[in-house]
């Protein structure tokens, strides 16, 4: 790879990012919640922010795909954090609320979520930690592109 000067596989960008999510598994199973995971946590905040949001509209803003939504959301309302209901105009769209319990976990979860973030940046400067996500958003723009002939030859 040019201008590659850490050894294999340290200097792949892949290779970090799974090593971080690593890291935040381990800080959020610790930090959070070994039942509740951050995806499923992302449901809930989602829905805490956008109440009566579609499965789809929740897949969009999670960049999750219609099963993988339709399981979580299923999973988290067994549990009773949330409810699902057939929307009135669009009898094949679903929308989702969260349940007083629901709105509760999100509460007693938030401060906890806010240390994980503190565990996982607080070797960055305030700039660091905004530079950092913005470049992750980027690789995540890029990536989501559709790949071209040429890009991918």
């Amino acid at each position: 790879m040019e201008g590659m000067t850490d050894p294999e596989p340290l200097g792949y960008t892949g290779f970090l990012i799974r090593r971080a999510q690593q890291t935040h598994v381990a800080v959020w199973q610790q930090e959070v919640s070994a039942s509740v995971s951050s995806v499923q946590y992302g449901v809930l905040a989602v829905l805490a922010r956008r109440p009566g949001a579609s499965q789809r509209e929740l897949g969009d803003e999670l960049d999750l795909d219609r099963s993988t939504v339709a399981d979580l959301v299923s999973r988290l309302q067994r549990r009773g954090l949330l409810q699902r209901e057939r929307h009135d105009g669009d009898r094949r769209r679903n929308t989702v609320e969260l349940t007083d319990a629901g709105r509760e976990q999100v509460e007693e979860l938030r401060p906890r979520v806010e240390a994980v973030e503190h565990v996982l940046t607080d070797g960055l400067s305030p700039e660091d930690r905004r530079e950092l996500r913005s470049l992750l958003m980027r690789v995540l723009s890029v990536s989501r592109r559709p790949r071209t002939a040429e890009r991918s030859a």
